[in-house]
């Protein structure tokens, strides 16, 4: 039996994986990530891990994974099926016949599309109607000019509970359809009202120049200050930038803000390649997205205590992408908005070009924790600083920061150097450890009843798994992937099938997730998924993907040549143009 997409969405909007899972294991935060003893093994140490972020499970221990529908099937052996009718049942919600396809939910995605577009526009007349007149004047008050606001299509939400229902409904559209697209929220009593309003607004647009999400801003102090869209179909918050679609062709750096209206008065100044998260701490997968479109990120949040927490927060992550970071400092200015008011646009370029790479930074806002005239804090200094040094691979870079750091506090640069080997040496032992711990999952591989080409052919293995997780997070690039990679370049059977699952799923849907890919997998499959997709720290990475396409292509041509041995002659001329392809595709 096919199950509409439309139903799965929903299922998957009732089904939070940790409140079934939390009824049979009892578990305990570890940073982002739930622990617990596994269900499906005897231990004594949890090695079962719940991912809230990806809605899935997996356990290091035994190998079990998947979504909150493999975990159903698991837990009370049911097929897949049933597993769906228990938690359908749990939620109340009724099994619908087989009547949508993945292309009306392609139809359905378009319509989202265009009732976001139709929403911005109303947003925006209403500003400039009489119901507006308020919000106008606060923008105003802000210093935005009119090419401005029409630039990024502000508008305002009226105070009212179904303004904008009633346009849209007078546009042909459904309530519940509004609800879908984010639009409109339902009450206890079954009464839709507007999602926003008595707010400002800013339409969110993606880099193809889709209105794909809002966010409102209040005029006074209520809470919560800024209001954003729910996820929907076509809109996640944690995957998306706001003014991305301005920012993407202004250069190789981009200045990463807090706020929309800071992002806002910089395009405003003549800063066009401003960007903003919305309303979450930066992501690996927005940092990502940087990566793609700059090679440097001028991190300009807010002056406050909790601007500074963002701020090394977003460094650790954009690190992570390779990606060169520096840090704006504002003085007695909150906020770039702000700093341009007071100064002037000239002051803020001379800021951005004066700011600190990420390492400056951190050893500034060390030295503010610390008094030098206390021997203890001196040390205590030092062995913090030695760890910020550590974090720099080049050897030249580590010699430099240590002499200033000697200098600075009248110490010995080759003691500061020496505590920072000390350091690298324990992240070495570290290593060592975690590929001893490689080593051992490769003999296991030997018994892969899963992926039993993985023996054989580790190093191509790892690759694929490594592209299968990228995609998974990140379903902009599988058309870069398409266009570099055949299916037919995958090794082992297992990965190609989820690679082409995983694809035919983002084609049709926009974005793959556990519960999706469980209609395709066996249990014990979606087991070795979890543990793919839960690498993602691991695995993912845009220069690791070019590394995962290359070692892929070059396996193919070696496998070419080998099956080129002894072949016809009536098939050299085929055998060429194959391996011509294949060459192509790989060069840039």
């Amino acid at each position: 039996m096919a199950l509409p997409e439309s139903f799965l969405e929903q299922l998957r909007s009732r089904c939070e994986i940790e409140d079934i899972v939390s009824e049979y294991v009892t578990l305990r935060r570890r940073g982002k990530s739930l622990v617990g003893l596994c269900p499906f093994h005897s231990e004594k140490t949890p090695s079962f891990t719940l991912f809230p972020e990806t809605q899935s499970f997996y356990c290091f221990g035994c190998g079990a994974g998947g979504d909150v529908i493999t975990f159903i099937r698991n837990i009370e052996n049911l097929d897949y099926i049933d597993a769906v009718k228990f938690l359908a049942d749990k939620f109340g919600l009724e099994i619908p016949e087989d009547k949508t396809s993945e292309g009306d939910y392609k139809e359905f995605r378009k319509q989202v599309y265009e009732i976001n577009r139709l929403a911005a526009n109303y947003y925006y007349k209403c500003l400039l109607s009489e119901e507006g007149k308020e919000a106008l004047e606060y923008i105003k008050k802000r210093k935005l000019k009119a090419s401005t606001v029409k630039s990024y299509g502000l508008g305002f939400a009226p105070n009212s509970w179904t303004g904008l229902i009633d346009y849209l409904v007078g546009q042909g559209y459904d309530k519940e359809f509004i609800k879908k697209a984010g639009l409109c929220a339902k009450s206890s009593k079954g009464g839709y009202y507007d999602y926003f309003r008595n707010r400002i607004m800013f339409p969110i647009i993606d880099v193809r120049g889709n209105v794909i999400g809002f966010g409102g801003r209040v005029m006074d102090d209520s809470q919560p200050k800024y209001l954003n869209s729910p996820d929907t179909p076509i809109f996640k918050k944690s995957l998306n930038l706001f003014s991305l679609n301005n920012a993407k062709g202004s250069g190789d750096v981009l200045i990463l803000c807090e706020g929309y209206m800071d992002v806002i008065s910089l395009y405003q100044a003549g800063f066009k390649n401003a960007v903003a998260t919305l309303g979450t701490a930066l992501t690996p997968e927005q940092a990502r997205l940087i990566s793609r479109y700059a090679k440097e990120v001028v991190i300009s949040y807010d002056s406050d205590e909790a601007g500074r927490k963002a701020t090394t927060r977003a460094i650790k992550v954009l690190n992570e992408t390779g990606i060169k970071v520096r840090v704006l400092t504002m003085g007695d200015a909150k906020d770039p908005d702000e700093y341009i008011k007071k100064y002037g646009r000239d002051k803020f370029a001379l800021l951005i070009n004066a700011s600190e790479n990420h390492i400056e930074y951190k050893l500034s806002a060390l030295r503010a924790n610390y008094n030098f005239d206390l021997p203890e804090d001196k040390v205590a200094y030092l062995k913090e600083a030695a760890s910020v040094i550590a974090e720099l691979e080049s050897l030249i870079e580590r010699e430099i920061y240590a002499g200033q750091i000697a200098k600075e506090l009248d110490t010995s640069k080759e003691a500061i150097l020496a505590e920072v080997k000390k350091i690298k040496r324990i992240e070495i032992k570290k290593k060592m450890k975690a590929d001893i711990r490689e080593e051992e999952k490769r003999i296991l591989a030997v018994r892969d009843k899963i992926n039993p080409d993985k023996a054989e052919n580790l190093k191509a293995a790892k690759a694929e798994e490594g592209i299968i997780c990228t995609l998974f997070y990140n379903p902009d690039y599988m058309e870069v992937i398409k266009d570099r990679l055949q299916n037919a370049e995958f090794v082992t059977s297992f990965n190609k099938r989820v690679f082409e699952v995983i694809c035919e799923i983002i084609a049709n849907v926009g974005q793959a997730d556990t519960i999706m890919l469980s209609r395709y997998f066996t249990p014990p499959e979606m087991g070795r998924i979890s543990g793919i997709i839960a690498k993602k720290d691991e695995l993912c990475g845009d220069e690791m993907l070019e590394d995962y396409i290359q070692t892929l292509k070059e396996n193919y041509k070696k496998k070419l040549l080998k099956e080129a041995e002894g072949i016809d002659l009536g098939a050299v001329e085929q055998y060429i143009k194959e391996l011509g392809k294949i060459k192509g595709k790989g060069s840039n």
